[in-house]
Formats: structure tokens, sequence, C-alpha cells
């Protein structure tokens, strides 16, 4: 109950915005583009900073375990400077999905990346004090930095697990539509190039016609919910797209794939067919 209490209020803590602000400026000044777009995953599918992290949080973890055994030190130095080596490229795709967090979001990401930070600099002074002999120092530095990136990681599950970061929050629309055909709209209500918004009781669903062809996706933005049928629809490499109001992220309208971020994962896609003039929509 303390740490949730903790979480809440560093969730409402403004003061954390003095330092939050600028850096998310800045960061999106520097990373932007194909970087941005690279650093969120768009390439992967879904977010790349969990699988970075993989890397120093192994490597970390085996160095603890090696440190634990007599005549380790060798092997333990090498998965310390692995480690902490690895956590740069994290760090970078972890600040890069930060930036486009909201502000909630933004101030736990911010002390969750502090922690990390010192978690890094511990390991740094454990190799360091390694490759000098010093590996008693540098094993008591391991470990406490072991410590302090736990705790950074505990934050990290709040984040995703709690706040819903970098997660697709258009999917569980998917789990409120019944099964079979459901009908959205009269076909002449749906002119070409002009998205419509539709409702399935509580679950917005956008419905698009392009060259004839007809497409349904779920309405809300899987990135943060933003509204898509306010969106614009632009052409990016020949095919026909759907731009998010609020964060940028673009989707193919063909098969909701994700071409440019902040979001990571492809929007999710209904079925159509036209019949009786009628649009109708089914799950995948």
């Amino acid at each position: 109950m303390a740490l949730r209490m903790m979480l809440d209020r560093l969730e409402m803590a403004e003061r954390l915005d003095r330092i939050g602000d600028p850096l998310q400026r800045g960061v999106q000044a520097v990373l932007r583009g194909r970087i941005r777009d690279a650093l969120h995953g768009v390439w992967l599918g879904h977010p790349l900073h969990p699988a970075l992290v993989q890397l120093p949080v192994g490597a970390w973890l085996s160095a603890a375990v090696v440190d634990a055994v007599p005549g380790g030190n060798g092997p333990a130095t090498v998965l310390t400077g692995i480690g902490t080596a690895g956590a740069l490229p994290a760090a970078v795709a972890g600040l890069n999905d930060w930036a486009s967090l909201s502000r909630e979001q933004r101030r736990i990401g911010l002390v969750h990346a502090s922690a990390n930070l010192i978690a890094v600099g511990l390991y740094t002074g454990s190799l360091m004090a390694r490759l000098t002999g010093n590996h008693r120092l540098g094993r008591r530095l391991a470990y406490a930095g072991l410590t302090t990136a736990s705790v950074g990681a505990y934050l990290g599950g709040h984040l995703s697990y709690r706040q819903a970061a970098a997660v697709n929050q258009a999917e569980t629309f998917l789990r409120q539509i019944p099964e079979g055909w459901q009908d959205v709209c009269a076909q002449e209500a749906l002119a070409d190039g002009q998205p419509l918004s539709a409702r399935i009781g509580d679950v917005p669903v956008l419905v698009t016609r392009t060259d004839g062809a007809v497409t349904a996706m779920i309405g809300h933005c899987g990135h943060q919910t933003g509204p898509l049928a306010e969106g614009e629809l632009v052409n990016v490499d020949g095919a026909d797209c759907l731009v998010c109001p609020w964060h940028g992220s673009t989707f193919r309208l063909a098969d909701g794939v994700v071409v440019h971020g902040p979001a990571a994962t492809d929007q999710p896609l209904l079925r159509t067919r036209e019949i009786g003039g009628r649009i109708q929509v089914a799950l995948p």
C-alpha cells in the first residue's frame, strides 16, 4: 500500500515537469523522422525499448551470479562491461518512447530513467574498479547497481501495466465487438476519401472508402486513444494512410500497419462487406 501511495504521489508531482517538459522538447527536437520511428520499433511491430533492455539486464544478472562463485572475476568483468555498454541503446530508445507519453506517465518515466541512470553509473564504477584489480569494490558497486536497476524495473512495470504506456490501447476494443457481421452505416453515407465515424455499441469504428475499397479500423489510436476520425488522409509511398491528430501516428488503411510512430503496433482492422446497401464489419 505504501508503494502504491508513493507512485500515486509521483504521478501527481507537478514539480517533476520542471525537468520533464524541457527534456521532452529537447528529445523531440533531436530524435526525429526515420530515427524516431526506428527507435519506437515501427519496423519491429512493437516497442524496441523492452527488447533492448534484455541485454544489460541479462548481463548484469549473470554477473551477479558469477560474482557469487569463486574464481569468477574475469567473466564477471566481461559481463559487467557488456551490460554497461548495452544500456546506452536501451536508454536512447526508452527516452524516445518517454517523450511521446502523457504528462503523468512522463513523471513516473522520469524517475524510472533516473534510477536506471544511477544504476549505469554504479556499474561503470564497478567496471573501472574491476579493471584496476579491485574486484571486491567492483562486486559491491555491481550489487548496488543491480538493486537500483531493480527499482527502475519496478517503475517500468508500473508504466506498462498500470499506466498502459507503449501498449496498443485499441486492441481491447476488439474484445467488445460481438461475433458475426455488424451493421455500421449506409453505403451512400460513405463518400470516397471522407472517413466516417461509426459505433458498435461503445466501440468506435472508423470506416473509409478510397478508390472504391472500403476499410474499417478501431476509431481510437492505439498509442494514446486519439480520435482517428479527426485525422488526415495522406499518401505514404503510394499507399493511402491515416494520420492520428494527437501525436502523428500514421497507419496504412489497407492493413492497419503503422508506418510512422510514435505508435509501434498496428491499428486493429475489421473485415468489411457491402450488402443490401449497407456497410457491415466483423472481427478479423
